[in-house]
């Protein structure tokens, strides 16, 4: 069930709130429990059960781990947290990859297995492994409650695609949190922000991709507005799934972490995945880039904790050659920025940064859009003139003129000026008045256009379900 549904918006989240609003304190987890169950099982209902198995074996795990601490032999439950934790998320998500890279090296005919991805299981099995971990280090209390620990993890609204919520995030307000008019007012509003990004801003750069796909006419002004395009809809549409995840904790009373700042105004790699998912940049950089040392010891092990780092991070996206590419394509231009190219900057207007980081992204997203490594390399030889393809058409100018207000908008929502406009009206004389009554038509006008889009059945994938 996609957020960005109308059976989401207008039968299950207002049969939800009726529902968990109206139960006494106690019974509000119960609510949150079976009605992310329920929103799990209506779009995925065979794996279900794996879900709900992960959940109970990382609360066992807990429990031992605790337990094991008495007698100083903790390691041991937590192994067996780790291993059962990536066995499933290995099998359903990589067993074909490994099989077809078998296959290709050996000469051998394995048959795939052809498994369906289970939804959010990268999510969920991160979420888990980060609550088992934290309790191993002494820094999050045992959880003795399965059903507030089953809770935590099939959360609906971050359970299919993030943010990644570590359990130290939520501990507190699993047990006690407030609820008010204001936090349910400004998670409306930042749910609506967040749908508006993905319906409007996503579903409409997306449906410009698909007809650069079915374009017999390709130019290389067109492959550089597909590559854009695309960039900007993979931010607009996960960062509007962090949005709408962020605003339904408030509402639901958790104050689940930003995933997201504006990562396009960066000025280099580094900056640019301090702002980019940053629930998964932390995780490895807590969880696995630390504990190898990070930048501790000498050069080459700092070398070889970067390249491990990015190499799981490209393959966390998918079992695919591109992904891995992807993601050891970004630790090259971190040791580059690290041993050079920082300094080079240093002497250069923060301009030249700021295209240097539009063009790393740009092709960063080509690589990442790509289903086979051959794809990528075509889009690349087309954006730059290395395929006998004119530099434009009439095709290419008659979609720019179609699809360029829609690319300028999105350039500037992908920058903080909107929010800075906003937060300046509030500090003039009476400007707070304005926003408070302009904020909320704006949000219901928008809700309602959003809605017009929907029940025309209009173009509304989610790419990050793939993950």
């Amino acid at each position: 069930m996609l957020f960005s549904s109308i059976s989401f918006l207008y039968y299950f989240l207002p049969a939800v709130l009726i529902l968990y609003f109206i139960v006494p304190k106690n019974r509000k987890n119960t609510i949150l429990l079976i009605a992310s169950l329920f929103f799990y099982f209506y779009g995925e209902p065979k794996y279900v059960v794996l879900m709900i198995l992960s959940s109970v074996s990382g609360y066992l795990h807990g429990l031992w781990i605790e337990k094991a601490k008495v007698s100083g032999n903790s390691k041991l439950p937590l192994a067996s947290s780790i291993v059962i934790g990536f066995s499933g998320l290995l099998f359903f998500k990589y067993t074909d990859f490994f099989i077809q890279n078998t296959n290709w090296l050996f000469n051998t005919n394995i048959p795939l297995l052809r498994l369906a991805l289970p939804i959010g299981i990268s999510f969920y099995t991160f979420q888990i492994l980060s609550y088992t971990i934290d309790v191993y280090r002494g820094e999050a209390k045992v959880q003795k409650n399965l059903f507030d620990f089953m809770t935590y993890v099939t959360l609906f609204p971050q359970l299919i695609a993030g943010p990644i919520v570590r359990y130290t995030t939520v501990e507190a307000e699993l047990a006690e949190r407030s609820h008010s008019f204001k936090l349910f007012a400004e998670g409306v509003n930042r749910f609506v922000i967040g749908l508006s990004k993905k319906v409007i801003l996503a579903n409409t750069l997306g449906e410009l991709g698909k007809i650069f796909a079915d374009s017999g006419q390709k130019t290389v002004l067109f492959y550089w507005i597909m590559s854009i395009s695309f960039m900007l809809q993979v931010y607009f549409d996960f960062s509007g799934y962090s949005d709408m995840a962020i605003g339904l904790g408030k509402i639901f009373g958790f104050q689940f972490l930003e995933n997201f700042n504006y990562p396009f105004i960066a000025k280099s790699v580094s900056e640019f995945w301090r702002r980019w998912h940053m629930s998964l940049g932390t995780w490895f950089r807590d969880y696995v880039y630390i504990p190898m040392g990070g930048n501790r010891g000498s050069t080459w092990k700092w070398l070889r904790n970067v390249a491990v780092v990015w190499f799981l991070t490209g393959f966390w996206h998918g079992a695919q050659w591109n992904f891995i590419i992807w993601g050891l394509y970004f630790a090259c231009f971190l040791v580059l920025e690290k041993f050079w190219l920082n300094d080079f900057f240093k002497k250069l207007p923060s301009l030249f940064r700021r295209m240097y980081m539009f063009f790393v992204l740009t092709i960063s997203f080509v690589i990442f859009n790509a289903d086979r490594l051959g794809d990528g390399i075509q889009n690349l030889k087309g954006m730059f003139g290395l395929l006998k393809v004119p530099f434009t058409g009439p095709e290419t100018m008659y979609y720019l003129r179609s699809y360029g207000l829609m690319l300028i908008i999105a350039f500037i929502g992908a920058t903080p000026l909107a929010a800075k406009g906003v937060a300046w009206i509030k500090e003039r004389k009476h400007g707070k008045s304005v926003m408070n009554f302009v904020e909320p038509v704006f949000h219901g006008l928008m809700l309602l256009l959003i809605t017009g889009y929907l029940v025309d059945g209009s173009f509304n994938p989610f790419l990050y379900f793939r993950f």
